[in-house]
Formats: structure tokens, sequence, C-alpha cells
């Protein structure tokens, strides 16, 4: 039997199970992506059932999920198996700030909670508003944002915004418009003719060694480089499409960009 609002939900990635949290919806979520960790509860409270691009489809049908969440072309495959084998499922693609605020409303939608998400996404607009507004010094610093390092990828949609409203200018702006990860390697000469004043880092799944970009040839010349402005942002602040991106991951930019306050 289906229910509408549905009962059991299982995410598989994190910012829908983030979202329902903050809806206070969570009771709903009867699984969750392995790289779920926000709130801090939802790895204790929560079954495993995913990685990002595998599942234990045996494992989510067990739990009888009236609706399971996706996101994505990646996890395409996944999807199929569960449609083929009759779960009703959403697939999210947000790339943007505006798609990150539309998913936080539709996630909403799907689960009876209209208003609230309304007011949450509201609530980001304005903060966003807020903090664009804020008067910054001039020239504005420029920054290159890493998402992986061999090869180099730049230039996500949602964090590219996110760094010119913390008054940054993201040297590589054209990027963001390319969805698929292999659209977005770039040449490390390519970032050396951009000259960046900060570098700012996130390697998917693994830390960061600054050395290994302070390394590369020709990039001690850089000015993010000789004045240590390389900055790493751990991954599920930043990379996950969703409410930890406009607020913890937004106040790791400024405070990068603007360490003096």
């Amino acid at each position: 039997m289906r229910y509408f609002p549905p009962r059991r939900i299982v995410c598989l990635t994190e910012e829908t199970v983030e979202t329902l949290y903050l809806l206070g919806e969570q009771d709903r979520i009867v699984g969750v992506s392995g790289y779920a960790v926000r709130p801090p509860q939802v790895r204790r409270e929560k079954p495993r059932v995913s990685a990002f691009i595998s599942a234990d489809i045996p494992k989510i049908l067990k739990l009888e999920p009236d609706l399971v969440l996706a996101f994505s072309d990646l996890q395409a495959e996944i999807v199929s198996d569960l449609v083929r084998a009759g779960v009703p499922v959403h697939v999210f693609n947000q790339r943007d700030i505006a798609g990150i605020l539309a998913m936080i409303r539709t996630v909403g939608a799907l689960v009876g909670a209209v208003d609230r998400a309304d007011r949450l996404a509201t609530s980001y607009e304005q903060r966003l508003a807020a903090i664009a507004s804020v008067p910054r010094p001039l020239p504005k610093p420029k920054v290159y944002f890493e998402e992986w390092d061999d090869p180099l990828i730049s230039g996500i949609g949602w964090v590219s915004e996110l760094i010119e409203i913390a008054g940054g200018e993201d040297v590589l702006p054209n990027l963001r418009f390319q969805h698929a990860a292999k659209d977005r390697i770039i040449l490390p000469d390519l970032v050396r003719e951009t000259t960046p004043d900060v570098i700012l880092a996130s390697w998917c799944g693994k830390k960061v060694v600054p050395d290994r970009i302070r390394n590369r040839p020709g990039w001690s010349d850089l000015p993010a480089v000789r004045n240590n402005c390389i900055i790493e942002i751990k991954s599920p602040l930043i990379l996950q499409p969703g409410p930890a991106a406009l607020t913890d991951g937004l106040n790791a930019i400024v405070a990068a960009l603007w360490p003096s306050g």
C-alpha cells in the first residue's frame, strides 16, 4: 500500500535527509546514504542503504519505502532498478542556488509540509541577500575552487554563485553552466593564467593536501600560493547541493575570503 504523504522515505543523498530533518519530518526517513552526516544524529538513527552511485537494492526493498529520493544522472542505474521493482522515485537534479531552493520546497510538498518548506527556503533567500549586500573592499579577491585534483576539476554551479555572494570573483565563472564533472576538467596552465588570490579546495571524499597544490609546476608564483591562501572546505559542507552549502558552506567561503571579518 502506498501513502500520501509518504510514510516511509529512503534518501540516497544527504541534502534531502538534512531538509527533512529541518522540516521536522525525519520520522518518515527509513534509510539513508552512507554519506549522510547532517544532522549528526542521522548516523545513529537511520540505516545506511547506499553509497553515491551504488545501493543495496534488496535492503531498500525490505524497508518497503513509499518514496525514494535520488539525485542526478549519476544515480540513474539505482533509480532504474528501483523503478523496475515498482518503487516510486523522485529524482532531483539541482545544480545552482535556485535549484537548491526549489528542492527544499519540493521536498516540503512531497511530505505535506508546503508552508514550512516555503518558510525555510525564504529564510535562506533572505540570508543570502543579506550577505551579498555587505560592503566589501575592492578589488574583489579572485577565487579558484577545486573539486578534484587529478584531473583538476572546477566550476560547480552553486559554489560559483556562493563565491560571488561572499564578495569574491570566481576565476572560471563559465564552468558553472557545465553540469557534468567531465565537462569541468581543466588544465593547470588555465589556473595559472587566472592568477587567483585564494584557492578553495574540496576534494570529494578525501583530505586536501595543500603541498600538492603548492608544488604544481609554475604555481609557486600564484598570489594564493605566495600568500598561503590555500584553504580546504570540507566536502559535506560545500559539495552537497542542499541546506549545508547555503549555511556552513557559505560561512566557510566568507571566512576564507575575509579572515579579518
